[in-house]
């Protein structure tokens, strides 16, 4: 069994980050090898200074690494380096990836994995299209990948979950300081379906320098990234330009055009993101890749799917009035009432009885929306 204590060890030597250690590792293949190089030769290595091989020939292991590896132990997490067999390939890839992942759950390195995130303050019409993009992506048997934070990320992996599927969830915290706390729940489900995984120590609490970090992850172990529901200054847009950098597709979910929140997934759009409306545009960019086809029962149930607007043959013309009057957004009942010229009585007994179908959603604040067919 390979030993953990060299590649925590070469991490938490000052100045030596993520981009030389993999320099490193590609050179001499272990940090123990790492550790006893001679120091004339480790100033040929791109980035390496006489400061930093003096620190390497000097480097002390303290005791606090000793104890970190044996609490992930006691927890059943696993750690993962660079040469495990589960690391994600794709990752593995970068030039600057993690010395090593600590894991709860099990991950598949060679997984087809599709990172979806965006914002953490959702509209309704966002999480209801990402939680059924995400089951249809997890039905083919992709890996939804996201960072569990609020809104869309819980969105994506609840999504994944209900479809059958595995998710990965990457943390910007270590693996004991969940975050957010009400996705306690979500952290156990995503272990027994896939995995949560973090490059940070086990206690290390959710600072925001930790997030551009954990980005990346996202973005490098995914065949592309899918934005659903990013302003134009949005830690999103961070994860899509890394995708974009990294030489991986950018996908981007439209919302409205009246809409703050979408406002810089449009922008993805305008700079050539593929506009994603169901599962089978993403499958047409990667689906040849990892050997899935979009199946002739999906295509149907698209080319079945009603448009926006258009009344149900099955409702009386009242319900259909209103429906055709609701969108994807909330809309308050009492512009329903001015716009439908209806008696508020009569409305609010439609509204029911669609409520009871599951074609119309009720929202806080007497707010409704029409739910996706």
């Amino acid at each position: 069994m390979e030993s953990l204590l060299p590649w925590l060890a070469l991490k938490s030597v000052p100045g030596i980050g993520d981009l030389l250690s993999k320099r490193l590792i590609d050179r001499y293949r272990s940090p123990e090898h790492v550790f006893t190089a001679p120091r004339k030769e480790l100033l040929e290595v791109p980035g390496m200074t006489p400061a930093l091989a003096a620190r390497l020939s000097t480097h002390k292991v303290s005791d606090t690494l000793k104890r970190e590896i044996d609490r992930a132990i006691q927890k059943n997490f696993h750690i993962l380096t660079l040469k495990a067999p589960q690391y994600p390939a794709l990752l593995r890839e970068l030039p600057d990836p993690p010395l090593f992942l600590y894991c709860c759950g099990e991950l598949d390195g060679e997984a087809a994995c599709l990172a979806v995130v965006g914002s953490r303050n959702a509209t309704a019409y966002g999480l209801s299209n990402t939680r059924k993009l995400c089951a249809e992506l997890a039905a083919y048997g992709l890996t939804v990948v996201s960072g569990m934070a609020r809104g869309i990320d819980t969105a994506a992996h609840e999504g994944a979950l209900s479809g059958g599927g595995r998710t990965v969830a990457v943390l910007g915290s270590g693996l004991e300081r969940i975050y957010p706390r009400e996705n306690r729940k979500l952290f156990d489900q995503i272990a027994e379906n896939g995995a949560v995984i973090s490059e940070f120590y086990l206690s290390e609490e959710p600072l925001p320098h930790h997030f551009p970090k954990r980005n990346r992850i996202i973005a490098g172990m995914s065949l592309g990234t899918v934005i659903v529901e990013a302003a134009r200054k949005s830690g999103s847009l961070i994860t899509a330009r890394l995708a974009a950098e990294q030489g991986r597709e950018v996908f981007a979910v439209p919302g409205s055009i009246q809409s703050q929140k979408s406002a810089g997934t449009h922008a993805l759009i305008k700079q050539g993101a593929k506009l994603v409306e169901h599962a089978g545009d993403i499958l047409e960019e990667i689906g040849p890749r990892v050997g899935v086809e979009i199946s002739p029962e999906i295509q149907r149930k698209k080319a079945a799917r009603p448009e926006h607007g258009r009344p149900s043959k099955s409702l009386d013309p009242d319900a259909s009035k209103v429906l055709a009057a609701l969108e994807p957004y909330p809309t308050h009942i009492d512009d329903l009432v001015r716009k439908l010229a209806m008696d508020p009585g009569k409305l609010a007994g439609i509204l029911l009885q669609l409520e009871l179908t599951g074609t119309v959603k009720q929202m806080p604040g007497k707010q409704f929306i029409r739910c996706n067919g």
